[in-house]
């Protein structure tokens, strides 16, 4: 058979290597053939390099700048807000919970039986006393009066001829003209008729106070509840059924238990005239309603909770005093003097005890307290002088030796309140 060869043409560049050839003759001639391929891969090998060194030297630089900042930060002095303490007095106070009660509540029910026929009064109006509220038919019990009077009348006139007789046997007697006997017996007649007199007249009077117990009044100055009743309905004597309700408001009281171990302090500045003074507070123990005064205590200790009731008075002339309300009452029991005051919101507490943060010289270092009654927003401390500033905020980064500028206010050109800081580094001397 014809052999065929195929020659390379003119444009064919490829240059296929016997087949006979081995890989390693393969490969050098491959090599042989493109340089250029292996130039490009260093050169990409090179700038993957670079980038890396690039992007670590960069993360380098970043951490040693977070961590001057962080360094630069930590050195940098708190702004801070202080309080000096002072010195003045300081009430001390015991709290409890209270409820409001009248000094008199009348429930007015009916004393003689009949119709009603008017109802002077308002739902929740202020009466004074003696003035209307109810009136009962009063026609059944002038009837009865006028009946007493008119037996009175003829037992009197009874009486007077029997005193008559009794002064004319009386004169027989002197001349003889009668017997003793009958001149006893004619005394008793008298006497009989004294006494039927009295009865009489114990009827006329009865009849009198029926005849007033149509007409209801107000026992006392307070304020009528809602109103029970209606004119038309008919009222039973000495029913237990209410008419109506007044509650006196002006003066007022508050009951409250305090422990038993105030009550010697508290028995001891009363036996001596002291009349103690009775905050009565609203339900948030926040705002005060009113000031009264310490009324009396209760004669026994309640052996089941070891409290001791006590009553306060007050005049509660704007009635915010309601009754059956309930209210805190802060019992002043004593004031202690030149005591050394801080507000309230400087102290700190741990596990262990109260402290303050002591400004001096632009550094804050802890110092502990005891505390004392708190009035406000002031407080009673122990362990600190006054004139010592101590700081009253800023507590989240405030340490022991820490630098701190105190922060101080100013007003602007308009009168406002605009906020400065001060180094306090700056104004040590």
């Amino acid at each position: 058979m014809p052999e065929w060869t195929v020659k390379p043409g003119p444009d064919d560049t490829s240059t296929l290597p016997p087949p006979s050839q081995s890989a390693p003759e393969r490969l050098r001639h491959d090599r042989q053939q493109d340089p250029k391929r292996h130039t490009w891969i260093w050169i990409l090998a090179l700038i993957v390099i670079a980038l890396a060194a690039i992007i670590i030297y960069r993360q380098h630089q970043a951490a040693e700048e977070a961590k001057k900042t962080k360094e630069k930060e930590e050195n940098k002095p708190i702004s801070v807000t202080v309080a000096k303490a002072g010195k003045g007095q300081m009430g001390v106070y015991v709290e409890a919970l209270g409820t409001v009660t009248p000094v008199y509540t009348v429930t007015v029910t009916g004393r003689v039986q009949g119709q009603i026929m008017e109802v002077n009064y308002k739902e929740g109006q202020m009466v004074r006393k003696g003035d209307p509220l109810l009136e009962i038919d009063p026609r059944p019990y002038e009837a009865a009066l006028t009946q007493a009077e008119g037996q009175l009348a003829h037992d009197t006139a009874a009486l007077n001829e029997a005193k008559i007789d009794l002064d004319r046997y009386r004169a027989a007697l002197a001349k003889n003209a009668v017997a003793q006997q009958q001149v006893y017996d004619q005394e008793q007649t008298v006497q009989q008729l004294q006494g039927t007199v009295q009865n009489d007249q114990g009827a006329v009077d009865n009849a009198k106070v029926n005849l007033v117990y149509c007409h209801i009044t107000s026992p006392i100055d307070g304020r009528v509840g809602l109103r029970l009743v209606d004119p038309g309905n008919i009222v039973q004597a000495n029913s237990t059924t209410a008419l109506l309700v007044i509650t006196q408001l002006q003066p007022i009281t508050v009951i409250f238990s305090v422990a038993e171990d105030f009550l010697g302090e508290i028995q001891q500045q009363v036996s001596h005239g002291q009349k103690l003074r009775v905050d009565a507070l609203d339900r948030s123990n926040e705002e005060t309603i009113t000031t009264g005064s310490l009324l009396t205590l209760d004669n026994q200790v309640d052996t089941t909770t070891g409290t001791v009731k006590l009553k306060a008075e007050f005049d509660n002339k704007n009635n915010v005093l309601f009754p059956n309300q309930f209210v805190n009452a802060k019992l002043l029991v004593k004031t202690d003097q030149n005591v050394t005051l801080i507000p309230t919101q400087a102290i700190q507490r741990n596990s262990q005890q109260a402290f303050v943060y002591l400004v001096q010289n632009g550094t804050a270092s802890v110092k502990n307290i005891t505390t004392g009654p708190t009035d406000n927003n002031d407080t009673e401390v122990q362990g600190i002088n006054p004139g010592d500033e101590v700081a009253t905020n800023g507590f989240d980064k405030l340490q022991d030796g820490v630098k701190v500028q105190i922060r101080t206010g100013r007003k602007n050109q308009n009168g406002q309140q605009q906020s400065s800081s001060t180094s306090s580094e700056d104004q040590a001397p």
